[in-house]
């Protein structure tokens, strides 16, 4: 067993000690997610409003873990979901391949939170995350494709079923290999930008999550939107009853389950024929991301990047370890300079 397996069942011991340890494994509904996203776009609230856990949010260092636990009925063994958190936006992306496995990759499911105050870094905080997980999960395939192809058919097939087969869209999406769900935060802040600017937006995102056929849903502190994206978040953990609700409007927060959207009702790209015809682009994502970076430059990647050192901040505080931090380096600085005087001294012989 993982450290996280033993902590799981101790927590559900503790928990309920007069459960039935005969339990059949098969009976309990297993589901992990990833979170990732904007530094700072609501992640970790998110997390915590679906936990149910009334807790001040902090920043996220890297790779977090926290888990959840539901009983479907009274007297049933309560199923677990896995919540991870990836931190620091795009910096830190090839920590993905920590949480998703091939022993998971059946249960595995993605939530994108993109910051809707910071329209300059959508796009390339979306194309950067999505990217380096859909490779990670492609190798994953393909490995399972030689050592067990039915769940490697399983999966791409089930990367369909959100549409129907007859759906007129089939040929112009590009689905990902696994469920995923894109929340826009920070509606409150969005919602104060110019009409036009929000309708570019939604627009574009609502081409995004169809392309790749996900669900998406437009979130703030409000309780009744945090519902919204709570509901979504439970079908994939705990396996709830899938949302049939419908909201397209721009002008108010967007709630689109997957395959519930269509190109036609999205419409082209906001931009005229002229501006079209000018726009050189091999595939709709592409023709779309050119037009929503016209409007909205993205910021360089670099900008993107975190900086900030983890070991200056003040909630990983541990006094024995930072004292020695702090001796260690007053001795590393002295080797410093002890190294550049005897580099001065020595004597180089022209011979």
């Amino acid at each position: 067993d993982t450290l996280w397996d033993l902590a799981i069942a101790e927590v559900k011991k503790r928990e309920n000690p007069d459960d039935d340890d005969d339990v059949k494994p098969g009976e309990v509904w297993e589901k992990s997610i990833l979170f990732m996203g904007n530094k700072s776009g609501g992640k970790t609230t998110i997390i915590l409003r679906c936990l149910e856990r009334e807790e001040s949010p902090k920043p996220t260092l890297a790779l977090e873990y926290t888990f959840g636990r539901r009983a479907r009925r009274h007297n049933t063994p309560k199923d677990v979901a896995h919540f991870w958190e990836l931190g620091g936006g795009t910096s830190l992306v090839e920590l993905i391949r920590i949480p998703i496995t091939s022993h998971n990759i059946r249960s595995f499911a993605v939530v994108l939170v993109l910051d809707l105050s910071k329209p300059n870094e959508l796009w390339t905080t979306m194309e950067s995350l999505l990217q380096v997980t859909r490779s990670h999960v492609n190798k994953i395939l393909t490995k399972l494709e030689k050592t067990n192809p039915e769940v490697a058919a399983e999966i791409k097939q089930r990367m369909w079923n959100h549409l129907q087969r007859d759906h007129p869209d089939c040929a112009l999406v590009d689905p990902f290999p696994i469920p995923l769900v894109i929340i826009g935060s920070k509606y409150d802040i969005f919602h104060e930008f110019d009409s036009e600017m929000r309708k570019i937006i939604s627009k574009t995102l609502r081409f995004v999550s169809h392309y790749y056929g996900a669900s998406l849903v437009f979130t703030s502190k409000s309780e009744a939107l945090l519902l919204k994206a709570r509901a979504l978040i439970n079908h994939l953990a705990f396996g709830y009853d899938k949302s049939k609700s419908l909201s397209v409007d721009p002008s108010k927060p967007l709630f689109i389950p997957a395959g519930l959207d269509s190109m036609s009702q999205i419409g082209p790209p906001p931009a005229s024929d002229s501006d079209l015809g000018k726009v050189r682009a091999n595939t709709p994502l592409e023709l779309w991301k050119k037009v929503f970076e016209k409007t909205f430059p993205p910021k360089s990647f670099c900008d993107l990047q975190d900086t900030k050192d983890p070991a200056q901040d003040g909630q990983y505080a541990e006094y024995e370890v930072d004292v020695m931090r702090a001796q260690k380096n007053q001795e590393l600085e002295q080797y410093k300079r002890n190294a550049s005087k005897s580099w001065k001294e020595i004597n180089f012989d022209s011979d």
